[in-house]
């Protein structure tokens, strides 16, 4: 008889999930993981990522106060007092995480784990068989091969920074680097953001990406597109960055936040026979079963949807499976998701431009305005609501938005695209006014497709 019935390895959110929800369901269940519990999310994403977000966005509300007979002083930032508040709320979760754990009644071995074959998993402490196995080590930031990139820090050393850097270069164009780089500016430092391709939040619809870059650069950040690093070289005076159009930049800090890796490796995975794919990540099936069929997969591992809710899903879907006779594949279609940039984004279903890759007709409604917040403040803000609709069905197959609030509307917005709405459903849906979220619901005018636009 095996030591235990289900064995993971990885207590990220997707790993605890799975691990705390087969204990429920009566298994006997063991889970190892030897940084922090709660994974990249708790630790070194989402979460420390949003509450800065919080402090950032201060400085405009105090601007924008006085638009509103506020006279409130400027003040001072202290960024010590905000990573100091920031690390104790950390330490709550990992708590709470563990608590979890314990409490469903998982064995939790605080120390590194590899696979040692199908069913078995090596530990310093001791070697145990399992029936099944889950690994959920999550995602790694990548770094490119360039002269000096030690001298760079990662999303996993942002958040550990002991001062704000007066002068930050963000490279990268993806939702990690965008966030950042509003962080930064809002916390007063000089931000120039450096992004090698022709418009940042590649994969996004075109608009959202498009008026997101613009309010990036209203926001003062020193937005860059087409450039890129290919050096850096530490001299009295700051970091000294080569730019791919011959120029050079000095700043006192430079984050790359070009994109993450499956961490894969030196785990046992390939040794246990486990297929893994060019990119290093795990194969799996719909029901996030590898090669070996003890083994599973799930979460930026697996390098599906990199999300935490959908590592939440995806384990979920396996308890159910392995453990509730409900045989239930992990469902990745329509997956709402929303990025902290400055103003935010949300977003669900199909870009304009898959949309009509993919579908014989489609119909565009889109609307931009500036938030009625902003009416008062003076601030040239604007907000972009776009659905993207089936002509043959009038079902609603993609919903963006770009302008505050937007990851709060957005998950609304998605149980109905999930739904498979039409819009014929959201125009008979009576809006909640005064709110921008209603925009959602009363937009009646097609855009002219780009056709007959451009004549």
């Amino acid at each position: 008889m095996a030591d235990y019935d289900f064995f993971v390895i990885g207590a990220g959110s997707g790993g605890v999930r799975a691990a705390r929800m087969a204990a429920v369901a009566g298994a006997r269940v063991g889970i190892a993981e030897d940084g922090r519990l709660g994974g990249t999310c708790v630790n070194v994403g989402c979460v420390p990522k949003k509450l800065m977000v919080y402090a950032s966005h201060v400085s405009e509300e105090i601007e924008d106060a006085a638009g509103y007979g506020w006279q409130v002083p400027r003040g001072s930032f202290d960024w010590p007092t905000l990573i100091a508040n920031k690390d104790k709320e950390i330490s709550r979760l990992n708590d709470i995480y563990r608590s979890l754990l314990v409490n469903a009644g998982v064995d939790l071995f605080e120390e590194r784990a590899e696979l040692d074959g199908p069913n078995s998993v090596r530990m310093a402490s001791r070697t145990i068989s399992a029936e099944r196995i889950l690994v959920a080590t999550g995602g790694w930031p990548s770094l490119p091969d360039i002269p000096g990139i030690e001298l760079a820090i990662s999303s996993n050393e942002v958040f550990y920074l002991a001062e704000l850097p007066a002068r930050v270069a963000v490279v990268g164009g993806g939702y990690i680097a965008v966030e950042f780089a509003g962080i930064f500016n809002g916390l007063g430092a000089d931000v120039i953001q450096l992004y090698r391709g022709e418009q940042i939040l590649r994969g996004f619809d075109d608009d959202v990406r498009n008026v997101l870059a613009g309010e990036i650069l209203k926001k003062g950040i020193d937005l860059r597109v087409g450039t890129n690093v290919t050096a850096i070289d530490k001299q009295a005076d700051g970091l000294h960055l080569s730019l791919t159009d011959g120029s050079t930049i000095v700043v006192d800090q430079v984050m790359f936040a070009t994109g993450r890796h499956p961490r894969s490796g030196g785990i046992g995975l390939e040794e246990a026979g486990v297929e893994l794919n060019k990119k290093g990540a795990v194969v799996v099936d719909q029901f996030s079963q590898t090669s070996v069929p003890s083994i599973y997969a799930i979460g930026d591992l697996t390098d599906r949807i990199n999300l935490t809710p959908v590592a939440i899903m995806e384990a979920m879907a396996l308890v159910r499976t392995l453990f509730q006779g409900l045989p239930t594949p992990s469902d990745h279609d329509n997956v709402a998701s929303a990025v902290f940039s400055q103003p935010p984004v949300g977003s669900v279903g199909m870009t304009e431009a898959a949309a009509r890759q993919a579908l014989d007709g489609v119909d565009i409604y889109r609307s931009t305005f500036r938030p009625m917040k902003h009416t008062m403040t003076g601030r040239d803000e604007q907000t972009l609501m776009k659905l993207i609709v089936d002509a043959a069905t009038d079902r609603i197959v993609g919903a963006h938005m770009v302008g505050p609030d937007a990851g709060e509307i957005i998950q609304g917005i998605g149980i109905a695209v999930k739904m498979g709405a039409t819009k014929a459903q959201f125009d008979a849906t009576v809006g909640i006014h005064p709110t921008a979220a209603e925009e959602f619901v009363t937009m009646r005018d097609k855009v002219a497709p780009l056709a007959e636009a451009a004549e």
